[in-house]
């Protein structure tokens, strides 16, 4: 347990918490800006196994804040870019890649699967169809969201306020900012990614208190930090 041992140090996690971790599974849907932190800090903590979507492959403007990928990655499949640099921090986890899209047809399925979920794409379609999927499949979900230089993070278990209750519909095309139009802080998704990852490390292990009904907001730009209050809401497209 010498690998660990830094985890086992921390109070009301401990030997018991790491064997939780290592009987755990969690998955990631999307390796980049996101998905780096994520899976790196999830891996190394020794959760048991982690799953890994995203169908898209690794490009050179990618690598100013995807961490998981380096420069001779370029035009490889981001899945086995991953797996290469995870298999060689920590040999003794077990990784599923799908080089697919997370869709309709395929979400219930790869969700039901493993026992944590973590929102690390960067479209609104995806994010609504989590959030859909794992209220309908009573699974606890990390959402994670970062642009420019500002980022958010909620958690949703069974019986929560969702990301539905907060944000009822994507918004129409066209009318919201996207990376490409406005960039992101690398810096910036490795705190967001971060805090996704320390969320799941929690509630496998019964650590502390999560981000429930609750959105964490983080301004880098001016280095505010701050955490708004949400309910559930009776009307919300999931709970009808």
């Amino acid at each position: 347990m010498n690998r660990y041992n830094r985890n086992i140090l921390i109070e009301g996690l401990g030997k018991e918490g790491q064997e939780k971790l290592g009987q755990s599974s969690v998955l990631v849907i999307g390796a980049g800006g996101l998905g780096s932190p994520v899976l790196l800090y999830l891996a190394a903590a020794g959760v048991g196994c982690l799953g890994i979507v995203d169908y898209d492959r690794v490009d050179v403007s990618n690598l100013q804040r995807q961490i998981l990928h380096y420069t001779n990655d370029v035009g490889q499949e981001k899945v086995r870019s991953a797996r290469e640099k995870l298999t060689a921090l920590n040999p003794e986890i077990r990784l599923h890649t799908y080089p697919e899209k997370f869709s309709q047809e395929n979400a219930a399925a790869l969700v039901r699967s493993y026992d944590f979920v973590i929102d690390c794409c960067d479209n609104y379609t995806t994010k609504f169809l989590i959030n859909d999927i794992c209220v309908q499949e009573q699974k606890p979900y990390s959402h994670g969201a970062v642009l420019a230089m500002y980022g958010e993070v909620m958690t949703v278990i069974p019986g929560s306020a969702c990301y539905r209750c907060v944000f009822p519909s994507p918004p129409e095309e066209g009318t919201a900012a996207v990376s490409s139009d406005v960039g992101i802080l690398g810096a910036v998704a490795g705190i967001i990614g971060s805090i996704q990852a320390t969320e799941a490390i929690k509630y496998l292990t019964g650590l502390g208190e999560l981000l429930l009904n609750r959105i964490f907001i983080v301004d880098a730009r001016s280095m505010q930090i701050s955490s708004l209050q949400v309910e559930k809401n009776a009307c919300c497209y999931c709970q009808t």
